[in-house]
């Protein structure tokens, strides 16, 4: 009771006038002209649609395999490798343990030896392609998709034929989304057992 009597006392009021900071229950008072941090850079918003290109939840199977053929055609626009970064990004094996992502089990946790299977193998002729054609697409479940593609490289007389198996993740921070388990050349593909 004698916090509230000493409150309504119009010396105690005095002391808050001058202390303007501090209330009695210990909050800390913000006045109106007081500039209000903002925690958002003026170019966020910007900066949200410059963000590095990949997987997104409103991506269907077949829109994801686009992506990544379009980012291959033009590997090297913005900057060098984007195309190959951008596949990294759909990629959907996990860096700390092999991957078949391209047939045999690779390490490719570090995108160097995922950058240089691109460079180095039948994989080149899908860096700045100059044609493709889809030859057939199919739902082999609900949540696993395999699409197999006719490439035309730049190079005279280079072309080859690949499969892409997309597999829909369910739960986890990627639920939803469409990422690439394996990029297979059609010989590899077919030696496996892969081919349907």
């Amino acid at each position: 009771m004698s916090l509230c009597c000493s409150l309504s006392n119009p010396k105690s009021m005095s002391l808050f006038s001058q202390k303007p900071k501090l209330f009695s229950h210990g909050f800390i008072r913000a006045s109106s002209s007081a500039d209000v941090p903002d925690f958002l850079s003026a170019d966020w918003l910007e900066s949200r649609r410059k963000r590095p290109f990949g997987p997104r939840l409103n991506f269907s199977a077949e829109e994801a395999v686009q992506h990544q053929l379009d980012a291959l055609k033009y590997n090297d626009q913005p900057r060098q490798d984007y195309g190959i970064e951008v596949m990294y990004r759909f990629a959907g094996f996990d860096p700390f343990e092999r991957s078949k992502y391209f047939g045999p089990f690779f390490d490719l946790g570090q995108f160097e030896r995922f950058r240089r299977i691109f460079h180095h193998s039948t994989y080149r002729v899908l860096l700045g392609h100059k044609e493709r054609k889809i030859l057939s697409s199919l739902f082999v479940k609900e949540n696993r998709f395999k699409q197999r593609v006719w490439i035309l490289g730049s190079r005279p007389e280079e072309e080859e034929i690949f499969e892409f198996t997309m597999v829909q993740r369910i739960g986890g921070s990627w639920d939803g989304y469409w990422l690439t388990e394996s990029l297979l050349h059609d010989g590899d593909a077919f030696a496996g057992g892969l081919a349907y």
